[in-house]
């Protein structure tokens, strides 16, 4: 009997503790699904900024004074607009989702368009 009640209470203790801890999936889940617009200068990581082997869209934005490069993941959004800054930096705005891979700031795109001359 007393080695029932003790399997009992520790099951039930395991639950609790399992119930109270957030998934940790389910945290990622909430972040990558934010939806965030950036505006700057595109550029060519490979041809401009000279920090990727391949060409790659990097959004170069200023934030706190701070110049801040957003790598823009390999997808088809991405893919057909970089012919519009490989060779010439342009003002760009971009949407989509942000997460930091290895200090550094990857930006999966919806959407990217040049930004309107004022």
């Amino acid at each position: 009997m007393k080695k029932n009640i003790v399997l009992f209470t520790s099951i039930a203790g395991l639950l609790l503790l399992a119930l109270a801890t957030p998934a940790p999936a389910a945290e990622e889940g909430k972040e990558k699904g934010k939806k965030t617009t950036i505006t700057g200068e595109g550029k060519c990581g490979k041809c401009a900024l000279k920090e990727t082997e391949k060409c790659q869209n990097v959004i170069q934005v200023e934030e706190g004074g701070k110049k801040v490069n957003y790598y823009l993941t390999k997808n088809k959004v991405s893919n057909e607009f970089h012919d519009n800054i490989c060779k010439e930096s342009k003002k760009v705005t971009a949407t989509g989702t942000v997460k930091e891979v290895d200090g550094k700031k990857e930006f999966t795109a919806s959407k990217i368009e040049l930004a309107d001359k004022k």
